[in-house]
């Protein structure tokens, strides 16, 4: 699918450049363009990308400090100036736009919903966001800007593709550790999906192309990714139980968003040299999707690529029913709340006030 990625705050703009060169380094050329977009100056500077810098007159290319109602306020006063910058990236061939997020900073939080909206407004392709949640270690306000920005972003956009931070970080990993292990595992699954149908190697009996992924996300909402590989035999009869297997870890226990089984749609993808990939293996696991997802639209095909390896993808749309997504708007709620209440105690110097003391300054 060719696609532009427009990557918005720091997270956004890491991911960004993760996927693009990932796309670079395999020779799939599905991604036909890329932006980063910050309020920061700092963070835009090492970004190998064209970049646009937001928000000068509020806050001097310093940041929003995690404000995510600044970092859509920003986005929207110059909203113009990002259309203008992303002018000559979204041509005819693009097939969709993907912005690039973490939910729980300002600038990404904020901006993302904003810029959706003005894109669909424009162009006549969809408009998918790629949005990390933050781990459940991390503070309250991240929590609160994510459960904010994913409830709007999923209003605006045609999907919103959900990585949970926790669902890929190794055990044991410093937190600068999992997150580049997570920018990476996101590269390579996300990569590999946007270019399914694009850099077919040899001829498969049933190959994946962008129509199938568009239909999975039609229904809207909030999507996942699932991923699993293996060693593959030489011959695609030997193939079959490896691919079910691999669907399995895929949807079981290699999503992005964990315990995310039931969706309204769903979409899988065997990507392995074309001779190695068994059809009835395809088959067979599209079935057990469908009854495992408790969905009727299942697709599967085949991703011919020069690999002796087998990769299995699912991706499942309509997917924030599950209880995942649920666990975590409670969580955000709960800690809006909590902030809601700390603000609403009484000032702790108030208890000193003594017109018979007087203050020493």
């Amino acid at each position: 699918m060719k696609t532009v990625l427009i990557g918005l705050g720091q997270a956004g703009g890491k991911v960004t450049t993760e996927l693009v060169q990932f796309d670079a380094r395999m020779g799939f050329d599905a991604v036909t363009g890329a932006l980063a977009i910050n309020s920061a100056k700092a963070d835009l500077q090492p970004l190998p990308l064209d970049t646009v810098l937001v928000g000068q007159d509020r806050v001097n290319g310093h940041g929003v400090g995690g404000d995510n109602e600044l970092g859509a306020e920003v986005m929207q006063a110059d909203a113009r100036e990002v259309m203008s910058a992303l002018d000559g990236s979204i041509t005819a061939e693009a097939e969709a736009i993907v912005l690039v997020a973490g939910l729980g900073g300002g600038t990404g939080s904020g901006g993302t919903p904003v810029l959706a909206k003005e894109l669909k407004r424009i162009y006549d392709v969809p408009v998918y966001v790629l949005g990390v949640l933050p781990a459940e270690g991390e503070g309250a306000m991240y929590q609160v800007n994510a459960g904010r920005s994913l409830k709007t972003a999923a209003r605006e956009a045609d999907s919103v593709l959900l990585v949970d931070n926790d669902a890929w970080r190794a055990s044991g990993e410093s937190m600068e550790e999992g997150y580049d292990a997570i920018n990476k595992a996101i590269a390579k699954r996300v990569g590999l999906l946007l270019a399914s149908g694009e850099a077919v190697e040899g001829v498969g009996e049933s190959v994946v192309d962008s129509s199938e992924i568009i239909n999975t996300l039609r229904s809207g909402g909030i999507s996942a990714l699932g991923y699993a590989s293996a060693e593959a035999a030489p011959d695609a009869e030997d193939n079959i139980n490896t691919v079910m297997s691999t669907a399995r870890r895929a949807l079981l226990t290699g999503t992005s968003l964990p315990d995310a089984t039931t969706a309204d749609s769903a979409l899988v993808v065997v990507a392995a040299d074309g001779e190695r990939i068994p059809r009835k293996g395809v088959e067979r696991t599209r079935r057990w999707v469908e009854e495992e997802t408790g969905s009727l639209q299942v697709r599967g095909g085949d991703f011919p690529l020069g690999s002796e390896r087998i990769a299995t993808l699912v991706l499942l749309g309509g997917v924030e029913r599950s209880d995942r997504v649920q666990r975590f708007m409670q969580r955000a709620k709960e800690a809006q709340e909590a902030e809601e209440t700390k603000d609403e105690r009484p000032d702790p110097v108030s208890a000193f006030d003594n017109d018979e003391i007087d203050s020493l300054l």
